[in-house]
């Protein structure tokens, strides 16, 4: 059987744009220089997705902001399968301070959750950062 070229694998975050061309270029450039380059707080939102889907936890962790940002993240459990995300609204205050409103779906021991949150974003040396968000 023929391997599919990994420029071909879509992105877990639904954007129906090849991996290396949606937020695997965001991980890489985080992973080349450490900087995160999201250009717009809904971009992170997808990108932190996709880091949660490939257990990224370095990037998860350097996406969130040092006021709000976790100790420690634990890897998927296993036998999670995250099964995609939709993004509801992307609202941009002013400059710094947006909100992206989503839903997540997962998969584990057969049965099916939804994480529905509306994320607030802060952009701070030019770099985007989940800061909270309030689960419904």
């Amino acid at each position: 059987m023929e391997r599919t070229p990994a420029t071909a694998v879509p992105c877990p975050c639904g954007s129906a744009l090849p991996y290396e061309r949606c937020c695997g270029a965001l991980h890489q450039r985080f992973a080349d220089d450490g900087r995160l380059m999201a250009p717009s707080a809904e971009a992170l939102m997808r990108s932190r997705y996709s880091a949660y889907v490939l257990d990224q936890l370095d990037y998860l962790r350097a996406s969130w902001h040092a006021s709000t940002r976790p100790a420690t993240l634990a890897p998927n459990e296993p036998g999670l399968h995250w099964l995609g995300l939709q993004i509801k609204q992307h609202q941009q205050q002013d400059e710094t301070h947006a909100t992206v409103s989503f839903v997540a779906r997962s998969k584990l021991g057969g049965r099916a959750h939804r994480m529905v949150e509306t994320s607030r974003f802060v952009r701070e040396d030019g770099q985007w950062f989940y800061l909270d968000g309030d689960v419904s």
